[in-house]
């Protein structure tokens, strides 16, 4: 069963006056992995808790209109969503890469892959946000969305699917490892809303392709 996937990232001595660059620093090594593909797509930032609407919203035009703008670079919207940094908020930060995703070939055909867009959220929690929920998601979390493209539990993969799924779960740790080396981090934590290790689901997916 598909599952919500997500990164957490602590920091060592961290203050909320580091929050900004800290994000900046997740963001740019996730534009890095997605092969520059990494621009921020919509800053928001949301007081109190989940069930709040935004008190800031900018959605960015990534396209030839926006070529001669670096708006939507980490650096230059982290600055403009967190102008105002409060304990009480969190901001967070849409950007996309490209995974491989099987597209339903017709009957007695097999699945073709295509990269496809997916959305990946980092989210910077300030300390009294959630009743300070940062204590369990970190610092800094990463929500990369469902688990599927990493582990395909509902599809039977041939040689071509499974070379594909490596090649996701190859970008997903090229990430994670250039966060721990590049970012300053005390630790980290890759996890699954069901609290099913994700190595676990990987090695059951590997064991039954193989």
């Amino acid at each position: 069963m598909a599952d919500q996937l997500y990164l957490s990232l602590w920091f060592p001595n961290f203050r909320l006056a580091s929050l900004p660059e800290k994000l900046t620093s997740v963001l740019e090594q996730f534009a890095k992995v997605a092969n520059n593909q990494g621009r921020i797509a919509v800053a928001s930032a949301i007081p109190l808790g989940w069930n709040e609407s935004p008190v800031f919203q900018r959605i960015f035009v990534n396209d030839d209109r926006s070529e001669d703008s670096d708006d939507s670079l980490a650096k230059n919207a982290v600055a403009e969503a967190t102008e105002q940094l409060h304990d009480d908020m969190s901001y967070e930060f849409e950007a996309k890469w490209q995974l491989w995703q099987p597209e339903e070939g017709a009957e007695g055909f097999d699945s073709t892959w295509r990269l496809e867009p997916a959305t990946v959220k980092v989210i910077g929690f300030g300390p009294e946000f959630d009743d300070a929920s940062y204590e369990q998601n970190g610092h800094i979390r990463v929500d990369f969305g469902l688990d599927t493209p990493w582990v395909q539990d509902e599809n039977d993969l041939d040689e071509d699917g499974q070379k594909r799924l490596q090649q996701n779960v190859e970008k997903l740790l090229a990430f994670v490892l250039s966060v721990e080396k590049h970012c300053g981090i005390s630790s980290r934590l890759l996890w699954t809303e069901s609290g099913e290790p994700l190595a676990e689901k990987l090695i059951a997916r590997l064991q039954r392709v193989n």
